[in-house]
């Protein structure tokens, strides 16, 4: 999103709690969700004044810098007190009720948009390192470096963090997977306390498993069952591509070692060296788990696609021979018995949506629920750990739902993720 390079600018050190910032370091050169927010805190303004920037531009328009006096001034004489306008205007339950359900709404759609602004900026930074790639390797390799460190600092925040579904994809399949797979992965490393330097190597692995496939022909980027052994073989090239390339990018052993080592098993049916779990990298059995994930759910033909839940269901039947078993059930835990993109059947009857997890609590995501009486735009998501009564059945095939429900619900094609803060001071930082 381009910001109006008209608004002025304005010291860092004359900056208020209510400005409405612009910050043109780049979303991956500060720790704030946006490049683009409402200040709301002292805290705030101390990251902002550590990051060494003079002056920011700011919209005077868009900022909220009311002060109590302008506040007092409603309650002086001709005006009428603060007790008397709320003896004459008491909100029936009812006005109430609707106000509550608007906020409520407002909060939902502001939280989704942050995660959705979030993974755009995150696209386009992606997109600009395989674009540098073949004539900047090392710049390229930077940049890697640069996007790895803004996911980590904004998944480095106090409280839970949810893993949301996205309404949109980051547009192409190559970017939505690399996305996917970095950031899961790296909510999997948060998961298992891994510290900076290993969740750096993790995240940039992530990113760039996949590199070698750009110099593959696209007619065998992606696995298909119908290869010939030829197209098979050609196809297992992309991991000593990237290999190479990785290496003329100068990136670190850990990096390069989950680029590597992205297709082996835990039994050692893998490729391309055919190792088993004992000689693979941490971060590599962490990207192996992830990149399967992710390619049951986003195989290149969407008719093809399994459920989030299906996936999961046949990673499990599947983890004693190709996945680390300890990370397979870390995994399970983390995204829930119905990841998001789940569709479910409630204990009620009511067919949902799950459209976010939080780790900490997988049984009880939040999902979207079929409503007739409620037009869809105004659906709210429900919290099932607030419902102790209520719960998942089932989780159905997107075709299996009734035709409303599915028109209401309408289950992504291709699923992606971000993450979100359950701390985060929404109303605030939307813009």
């Amino acid at each position: 999103m381009k910001d109006n390079t008209s608004d002025p600018l304005i010291d860092v050190a004359q900056l208020k709690v209510g400005m409405f910032i612009h910050l043109d370091l780049g979303w991956m050169a500060h720790p704030f969700p946006l490049s683009s927010f409402k200040l709301s805190s002292e805290d705030q303004l101390l990251v902002l004044r550590r990051l060494g920037l003079k002056q920011v531009r700011w919209s005077p328009s868009r900022s909220d810098l009311q002060t109590e006096a302008a506040a007092l001034n409603e309650a002086q004489p001709g005006g009428e007190s603060p007790d008397q306008a709320q003896q004459q205007a008491k909100p029936s339950p009812e006005q109430l009720a609707r106000e509550a359900h608007k906020r409520a709404l407002a909060a939902q759609r502001e939280a989704l948009s942050l995660c959705e602004r979030q993974y755009g900026e995150a696209a386009t930074a992606f997109r600009d390192i395989m674009e540098v790639l073949p004539r900047e390797p090392r710049g390229s390799r930077d940049q890697a470096i640069a996007l790895s460190g803004a996911l980590l600092d904004k998944m480095l925040v106090e409280g839970d963090l949810n893993i949301r579904l996205l309404n949109e994809g980051a547009g192409d399949r190559g970017t939505a997977h690399a996305l996917n797979v970095a950031i899961i992965s790296m909510l999997l490393g948060r998961a298992f306390g891994l510290g900076r330097e290993e969740m750096m190597d993790l995240g940039v692995g992530a990113l760039l498993h996949d590199l070698g496939k750009t110099e593959l022909p696209a007619r065998v980027r992606n696995r298909d069952d119908s290869f010939t052994l030829a197209e098979t073989q050609a196809y297992q090239q992309h991991v000593q591509k990237g290999v190479a390339l990785a290496q003329a990018m100068g990136l670190s052993p850990g990096p390069l070692l989950v680029i590597a080592q992205h297709h082996e098993n835990a039994d050692g049916s893998g490729f391309p060296q055919r190792i088993n779990v004992d000689r693979m990298s941490a971060a590599a059995r962490i990207v192996a788990l992830v990149n399967r994930f992710d390619g049951l759910c986003n195989p290149l033909l969407a008719s093809k696609s399994m459920t989030p839940h299906e996936a999961l269901s046949l990673m499990f039947a599947q983890g004693r021979n190709r996945f680390d078993a300890t990370m397979l059930n870390a995994f399970i835990r983390m995204m829930g018995v119905y990841p998001p993109g789940s569709a479910v059947q409630l204990t009620d009857d009511r067919y949902a949506l799950v459209v976010a997890v939080n780790s900490s609590r997988p049984l009880k995501p939040r999902v979207m629920v079929h409503d007739p009486k409620v037009p869809r735009e105004e659906a709210l998501i429900l919290n099932l750990e607030e419902h102790p009564d209520l719960g998942i059945r089932r989780s159905l095939k997107p075709s299996l739902l009734p035709r409303a429900a599915l028109d209401y619900l309408s289950p992504r094609t291709r699923v992606a993720y971000f993450f979100e803060s359950t701390t985060m001071p929404l109303g605030e930082l939307a813009a």
